[in-house]
């Protein structure tokens, strides 16, 4: 892994079937691609996989974002006794968790920026 990868906060975010769970994966998805925070896999960090673990604990700043006041993210870093340096819940900013509907792709994108500015004070 390049150093400059190394030097990003990881990000971590719920997939769940809701439109807010898919609104926090498409967020992480979107600050790995802009360079502002290096995606990684939640599923991997809960299911106890070595090399995801390894990752997860590097000391690395870990940004995660959650759809839903269920929190799995937070309680999969939990899990291996991490806690995330930020915390984003999108029901605390107004996402509404609906199923068999797709999430508000400008909302997104708004929130989207938000993090990144808050990213530049880590």
């Amino acid at each position: 892994m390049s150093e400059c990868l190394r030097s990003l906060p990881l990000v971590y975010s719920c997939s769940g079937c809701s439109s807010a769970a898919q609104m926090a994966n498409y967020m992480a998805i979107q600050l790995d691609k802009r360079g502002d925070a290096e995606m990684s896999c939640i599923a991997g960090v809960g299911g106890n996989v070595k090399h995801l673990v390894r990752i997860a604990k590097s000391g690395r700043s870990i940004i995660a974002i959650d759809g839903c006041p269920l929190q799995c993210v937070k309680s999969c870093l939990a899990i291996h006794n991490l806690t995330p340096t930020n915390h984003v819940l999108l029901n605390e900013h107004g996402v509404k968790k609906l199923q068999k509907t797709d999430f508000d792709s400008d909302e997104a994108d708004r929130l989207v920026f938000e993090i990144a500015q808050l990213l530049t004070l880590l």
